[in-house]
């Protein structure tokens, strides 16, 4: 088992069976997953908070919404809790139709134990990738915090390759200034060298587009 649980990781079930609720709670708790379980997608989903993280594993056919349909709703309220379709009735427009969804995995009833685990472990491996870059964004939207404008301004540059004489005559600023933005930003974003200040621009451009978004003066 991954480190999933110890990141308050939950695997959430969806059946309207009661035995196979208390089935699959028993045995993946024993295997030292946390669970909680719910007899309908209805049900899940008037419970649902968008902080929950951790794995899905849903009944195909649910009465109300399907488990398809419950990972259709979730999708449309922006979750990406991986999700696990099981089922008795699997045909191939199904399975088709979740990984459309991106279902992490279709299994058909009955199913081999070492199989429900090792797709739910996939699942939870990737909800850990999605916790651990969410955190990576928060902490550079934290250090881009730091930055006046115009540091903001020579990093948007310093992302585009322009060297520092390039910056400060785009910037009206002297090349001496420019490396002083420079050893600054380098220090407040962590930054060991020149390469890792460009990496960092590149970063925060993707999440947050160019310098016109200063934090503060």
């Amino acid at each position: 088992m991954s480190d999933a649980t110890d990141r308050g990781c939950t695997v959430y079930i969806v059946d309207d069976d009661a035995s196979m609720r208390d089935s699959l709670s028993l045995m993946l708790g024993l295997l030292g997953y946390h669970t909680a379980s719910f007899a309908s997608a209805e049900a899940f989903l008037a419970a649902y908070q968008g902080h929950w993280s951790g794995c899905i594993v849903a009944d195909l056919q649910l009465p109300g919404k399907s488990g398809l349909e419950l990972q259709s709703a979730l999708q449309a309220r922006g979750s990406r809790l991986p999700l696990v379709i099981i089922t008795a009735h699997g045909d191939v427009s199904s399975a088709r139709a979740a990984f459309q969804l991106n279902a992490v995995d279709f299994i058909e009833k009955p199913f081999d134990e070492t199989d429900l685990r090792m797709a739910i472990e996939k699942g939870l491996q990737k909800e850990l990738g999605r916790i651990e870059s969410a955190a990576r964004d928060d902490d550079e939207t934290q250090k881009l915090a730091t930055l006046t404008r115009r540091e903001r301004e020579v990093l948007d540059l310093v992302g585009k390759g322009l060297h520092a004489k390039e910056i400060g005559n785009a910037l009206a600023i002297s090349p001496r200034t420019v490396e002083v933005h420079k050893s600054s930003m380098m220090t407040k974003l962590g930054a060991r060298n020149v390469a890792e200040l460009v990496r960092f621009a590149l970063a925060v451009e993707k999440i947050h587009g160019p310098a016109s978004r200063p934090a503060r003066i």
